[in-house]
């Protein structure tokens, strides 16, 4: 395969899941700053930190965090390189470089995506961003990632093609979950014993889809190691860190060339470390420089595909 072609699946793939998150992110967000707005000013920072924009925003809005201009400047804005639209916008663009590697149901997904993503963004920039339209809004980005991932599944070849879009959907969901959690553990384990505990650990798993799977798994009230535990070390958790890593590793040795071993050394090292873990071990080093650790290695293997696979960057 050319690596041209390589490099459009895997953002492709990396946007359309990098919209997803953000959406899961904002959403919950926004919920929890209607339950408590006397803190809403925490989580909308915390949302920027999250996602890397703090410094992006407050070079455009200033010190001041609320919630409008977080909202319109993530959600909305098309200026704003890494907000929804310019996520929807960059998978669409991606795909259409490739539109004969992949079917036609494919790019029609991700195309009608856009064209539909365009009208709901000028919809909602034309009045106050808020009500049940704003978590329409999330609910359907979250729904079309959804929808795209099963046609990609349901209608391609499992070929190379198909892999690097595979690639680059559990890479940047790595990386989100371990942000999510970076950020909010550090915020709330301190906090443990507030009123506010089962509401916002609460929220965090359902940021991530994790609230009814941490009910199944264990049964009790939701606590800050247990979270840890689910979303880092749990394999059979879709969106955890093993599990991605997992598919990383696996699917890099399914694409593997002359030039790849490295980062499939470094790929193996990571999904070792999840693999054979144990929480204890995780809480004895800190979560937080664990994940920060994590975080690094994820940027080495998404170097590394860069270099082995991908256009290089000019």
């Amino acid at each position: 395969m050319l690596s041209r072609t390589a490099d459009h699946l895997y953002w492709m793939a990396r946007y359309t899941e990098r919209a997803e998150n953000l959406a899961r992110l904002l959403d919950v967000t926004y919920r929890m700053s209607l339950q408590m707005p006397g803190a809403s000013g925490g989580y909308w920072g915390a949302a920027l930190g999250i996602t890397g924009l703090d410094g992006a925003f407050r070079a455009r809005h200033g010190d001041s965090i609320e919630a409008q201009a977080v909202l319109r400047f993530m959600a909305l804005d098309v200026d704003n390189p890494s907000s929804l639209p310019a996520c929807l916008k960059a998978a669409r663009e991606n795909c259409h470089a490739v539109r004969g590697t992949v079917t036609s149901e494919v790019w029609e997904t991700i195309n009608t995506t856009w064209l539909e993503g365009r009208s709901a963004v000028a919809h909602l920039a034309s009045g106050a961003i808020e009500g049940s339209e704003l978590t329409k809004y999330f609910e359907w980005v979250k729904f079309r990632s959804h929808l795209s991932r099963g046609v990609t599944v349901g209608t391609m070849l499992q070929d190379v093609a198909f892999h690097f879009i595979r690639l680059g959907t559990f890479l940047e969901r790595a990386d989100n979950t371990a942000r999510i959690l970076d950020v909010k553990y550090d915020e709330l384990a301190p906090a443990e014993s507030s009123t506010n505990e089962y509401y916002e650990w609460s929220a965090l798993l359902r940021s991530v889809s994790a609230f009814e799977i941490y009910r199944k798994v264990y049964r009790d009230v939701v606590s800050p190691n247990r979270v840890a535990e689910l979303l880092i070390l749990r394999e059979d958790m879709p969106r955890s860190l093993h599990a991605c890593l997992r598919e990383v590793h696996q699917i890099l040795g399914l694409v593997a060339n002359a030039r790849s071993q490295e980062t499939q050394r470094q790929a193996g090292l990571a999904y070792s470390r999840l693999r054979y873990g144990r929480i204890e071990d995780i809480l004895q080093v800190g979560v937080h420089a664990y994940l920060t650790d994590f975080l690094g290695a994820i940027a080495g293997i998404g170097n590394g595909i860069a270099r082995d696979f991908l256009v290089p960057v000019q």
